[in-house]
């Protein structure tokens, strides 16, 4: 899996987790199927710009509150 991708899903899972909604409410909130949330949150797709938008909407969070930070990412 791509470390990117993998941190990526794992700031969403922390957010959403703070806001205490489920994964289930996250992708009826965001009209993304529950399965495809959970491979975004394990880190297993590339997110599209379009969904992290609508994730960060149904978060209620800017979508840079996404993304790690890139000294803590390995060198490619």
């Amino acid at each position: 899996m791509d470390p990117l991708a993998t941190a990526l899903g794992q700031n969403i899972r922390q957010i959403r987790k703070s806001r205490r909604i489920s994964q289930d409410k996250l992708s009826l909130l965001c009209e993304i199927d529950r399965s495809y949330m959970g491979r975004i949150e394990r880190g297993e797709v590339n997110l599209t710009i379009q969904k992290l938008y609508r994730i960060a909407g149904a978060l209620d969070c800017h979508p840079c509150d996404f993304l790690p930070d890139p000294s803590n990412l390995p060198a490619s």
